[in-house]
């Protein structure tokens, strides 16, 4: 469907208007299907432009989309940093270098003289990078008490996509379903592969050993340096020996205390305190006597 109105002709299926009095055009040609390009960081890749065979007179422009707009090809060059790592072929650009700052929505411009006027065609590209896992931060606890509960954990914020987790226990993996793995521990833990999570509910002797963790996503793995756990149990008789010292050293002090009693150690002072007293009363009486 189409429409004129003071020279223009407009076209509703596409948002372009032509001024076909001075061959001038207005507005952008319908945009092409969204291409999204996957690539890994640090390898090659290629945005292309789907447009026109290129030609002398043809203008092309690319730019990287987001809260701002920034020139990656303009007036016939690379910028920015992409003037030392990426190439044109064609419309298109060849990132020699992908990273992962890269990763966006671009879009390129191609603008070339018609029988109408100036022709106006622009594609939209989205870039992908996938990133490797870098080492994984692990918590483990240096020592625990047996029954207790104790979660180790393992986390990277690196890899894309978001890489799953292993534990190990002195290199041999731990499996998700405790009772697969309860020659190497004990059966009432729980590994959480998404958070990275490894939990003892009831942690045991047989837990002691060195934990490890690796990151793993499609693009690679990486594993933490081992620590190692050592699990003791409660010393009971220990704490009873505490406990009887402590009642020892209150019984000898409540002995203490009786004795002094007993000796008048306590009354002597007291006595002495009210003779202090008296002598001092009886001296501000005589001072008040004398004055009067």
């Amino acid at each position: 469907d189409e429409f004129k109105s003071h020279g223009l002709w407009c076209y509703f299926n596409y948002p372009i208007c032509f001024n076909f009095s001075d061959h001038k055009a207005y507005g952008f040609s319908a945009p092409k299907d969204h291409q999204v390009v996957t690539a890994i960081e640090y390898q090659e890749v290629i945005l292309a432009c789907k447009s026109p065979k290129k030609t002398i007179s043809s203008r092309l422009e690319w730019k990287k989309l987001g809260r701002s707009v920034s020139f990656v090809y303009y007036q016939q060059a690379l910028q920015g940093d992409f003037k030392d790592r990426a190439e044109m072929i064609d419309f298109s650009i060849r990132i020699k270098n992908v990273t992962r700052t890269d990763a966006g929505k671009y879009r390129c411009e191609v603008s070339a003289p018609s029988e109408q006027g100036q022709n106006l065609e622009e594609d939209t590209v989205t870039l992908e990078v996938l990133v490797a896992p870098a080492v994984p931060t692990c918590e483990v606890p240096s020592s625990a008490l047996s029954g207790t509960v104790v979660e180790l954990r393992c986390q990277d914020k690196e890899g894309n996509p978001a890489p799953e987790y292993t534990w190990f226990k002195d290199g041999i993996p731990l499996s998700e379903n405790a009772k697969l793995g309860s020659q190497i521990t004990n059966s009432s833990y729980t590994v959480n592969t998404k958070s990275g999570t490894l939990q003892f509910n009831t942690v045991s002797k047989l837990d002691s050993g060195e934990y490890s963790c690796e990151a793993r996503n499609s693009v690679g793995h990486r594993r933490c340096p081992g620590k190692r756990m050592q699990v003791d149990d409660l010393n009971v008789s220990g704490i009873i020996a505490a406990v009887v010292v402590v009642a020892l050293v209150i019984s000898v002090c409540g002995l203490g205390v009786c004795y002094a009693q007993r000796k008048g150690y306590f009354s002597s002072k007291k006595s002495s305190s009210a003779s202090k007293a008296t002598t001092m009363s009886e001296n501000v009486s005589i001072l008040k006597t004398y004055y009067l």
